[in-house]
Parts: structure tokens; C-alpha cells; sequence
């Protein structure tokens, strides 16, 4: 499960759970403290070996007035079934062995050796959340930014134009994590789908392909992203970045931020049902943080969270995530 007692489990929550050796949650702790968006999404464990399969509605039934004496149609509700895969995404470090055993504890001389190479699995991950596209690169997972691209398919009422033409656009996105609408799930069986393989006394090659004796450790990660429920996921596009950068807070002609914002949440059906974030990256974060200092400013707000300051849209955290680009196409 995703839940429990109120709290959704994050990444490094379900690795204690499944490793209680302590190692593949280290790994899982890396990882959230590298990329913010990893601490919000609830992980699930997958019901097949490669991925997972879950039902969407895709209609409600029909509900009647009735009169005494009479019947009503029956009615039922529609559906449809959706397989996703999980992605393969790998990293390896090798180390020579003589200087991994220069420090005494070898084990964390490996992992504190190894943390780049886990934040790269991290910002790999972050980036293909929003633009994976499992139609163009079947390797990878499908992101958010395929899932609402067309503001004339069924889900275009949860894509709020922003009005930007050119190519150097951004977006805005409102996500609800819960686990029957928006989350991350791992396949069947496995450890979070995270896996860490240590082998020691090995041979080794350099750049030119002369060997020596070392250490390697390979990270892999099988992650997955669901939308169960695409009412819980808002994507506003065609942010101008060249407008923004232009911003004055007595003209405002940077794109009508707060005004889309407030159209995004009030699309969402029930945004306190799980965990609401507003996503943007530091260009548009920025102009949000200098508009929640503004005295007139009501949405916005800075408030304190774990000691650290947090700029929130009517109570919903804003985050920073540098993998959202500033060179979108125009979402047509």
C-alpha cells in the first residue's frame, strides 16, 4: 500500500520496509535528498513482474428520476484497462582497490564514492516523469508531458493555455499524489525497484582499456509512473519565458501566473484527498517567490515547512524541479 494511517509512503519509506539491511534504503535516501519531486510520490508495488496493469473509468452511469409504478433504464458505468511498463534505468562506478581500502571503512567509502552516481539516476528520473515517451523511446517510461499535449483530446480540459507561440516555453503542473489517481509503482516482487550489486576483486579497465584490480557497483532502478485518474494532474503550457524574464510587478507583463493557477486548482475534483504540489522549474519559481513578497498578493504566501522556507499557492507547496524545461514547444 501506499497509505497508512494518513501517510503516504515515499520512496525511502517502502526501501526500509522491503530491505531491512539497510542497503538499498540508503540508496532510496540519496535519491530523495538529490530531486525534491521524489519525496511526494507514493510508491506501489506493481502486479506484474515488468510493470502494471490498472482499470480507468472512463464513463459514470446513468442515474434516473423515477415515478411510483415505474422502472428506469438499466445503466452502468464504463471502463477500460491500462498496461504500463516500468523502465530499466542503470548507473556502475568502479573504484580502484587499493584506494578504496586506503580508508578504513570500505562500505561507506563505496557509497559516499557512488552518491553522483545515484543523483544522476535521480535527475534522469525527474526529467523523464514529465517528458518520457514510451511511443518515440519504448525504453523509457511515459512521462506527464505525452499524457496532456493536446488541447483538443479528452484530457484538454486539464491543459490551461498560457498563450506562449515561440519555443521557448515552460509549464506549470498541478499534481495530486494518491495511490488511486496519481503515483509511482515498481514491479512484482522486487525491492522498490531498486537493486545494488557489489563485485569485489574484480578486473577492471581504464579509459584505454588496460585493466586493474577494483571494486564495481551497479545501481539499477525500475521505476514505473501511473495516472489512474487524469483529473488530478493539471499542466498549464505555454508559459513565454522571455516574458517572464521581462517581469515588473507594476506592469505584470510576464504570463497571468496567479490567474492560471487558480483555473488548475480548481480543476482538480478534490485537491485535499492526497498530496497536492505545484511543480515549476527556477525561472518561473522565481518570479513566484518575488510575487508572494508583494504586499497585495493574497494566493500566495511563504510559509515555514521542516525550517525551510516554502512559497505555497493557497496552501499547496510550490517545488522547484529543474528538469521541467525552458525550451517547451507550443502545446497546440
Amino acid at each position: 500500500m501506499a497509505t497508512t494511517g494518513g501517510q503516504i509512503y515515499n520512496l525511502v519509506d517502502v526501501a526500509k520496509s522491503l530491505d531491512p539491511q539497510g542497503n538499498i534504503a540508503a540508496v532510496a535516501e540519496i535519491l530523495n535528498e538529490t530531486n525534491e519531486i521524489l519525496q511526494d510520490i507514493p510508491w506501489l508495488e506493481g502486479n506484474l513482474p515488468t510493470g502494471h496493469r490498472y482499470t480507468v473509468r472512463t464513463g459514470l452511469p446513468e442515474a434516473y428520476w423515477r415515478l411510483l409504478n415505474q422502472g428506469i433504464p438499466k445503466s452502468k458505468s464504463s471502463s477500460k484497462q491500462v498496461t504500463e511498463s516500468a523502465g530499466i534505468l542503470e548507473t556502475q562506478n568502479q573504484i580502484d582497490k587499493d584506494l578504496a581500502e586506503l580508508n578504513g571503512n570500505t562500505n561507506e567509502f563505496f557509497l559516499r564514492e557512488d552518491k553522483a552516481f545515484i543523483e544522476s539516476l535521480s535527475q534522469e528520473l525527474a526529467a523523464k516523469l514529465f517528458y518520457g515517451n514510451v511511443s518515440t523511446d519504448p525504453e523509457q517510461i511515459m512521462g506527464l508531458a505525452p499524457r496532456y499535449s493536446d488541447l483538443s483530446a479528452d484530457n484538454a480540459d486539464h491543459i490551461i493555455n498560457a498563450g506562449g507561440t515561440e519555443t521557448d516555453n515552460t509549464s506549470i503542473w498541478v499534481v495530486v499524489w494518491k495511490d488511486d489517481a496519481v503515483y509511482g509503482f515498481y514491479p512484482k516482487g522486487s525491492r522498490a525497484g531498486l537493486e545494488q550489486s557489489r563485485f569485489q576483486n574484480v578486473m577492471c579497465k581504464d579509459e584505454n582499456s588496460n585493466e586493474f584490480e577494483g571494486h564495481k557497483t551497479i545501481y539499477k532502478w525500475k521505476p514505473g509512473l501511473a495516472v489512474a485518474d487524469w483529473r488530478y494532474v493539471v499542466r498549464i503550457p505555454n508559459i513565454d519565458v522571455s516574458d517572464l524574464s521581462t517581469f515588473n510587478a507594476d506592469t505584470d507583463n510576464s504570463a497571468n501566473l496567479i490567474r492560471d493557477l487558480i483555473k488548475a486548482y480548481n480543476k482538480i475534483p478534490n485537491i485535499g484527498s492526497g498530496r497536492a504540489v505545484i511543480y515549476c522549474n527556477e525561472t518561473v519559481k522565481t518570479w513566484l517567490d518575488i510575487m508572494a513578497g508583494e504586499k497585495n498578493n493574497v494566493q500566495l504566501s511563504i510559509q515555514e515547512w521542516a525550517g525551510q522556507p516554502v512559497t505555497t499557492f493557497w496552501g499547496v507547496p510550490i517545488r522547484k524541479c529543474d528538469a521541467i524545461l525552458n525550451t517547451e514547444e507550443q502545446v497546440t
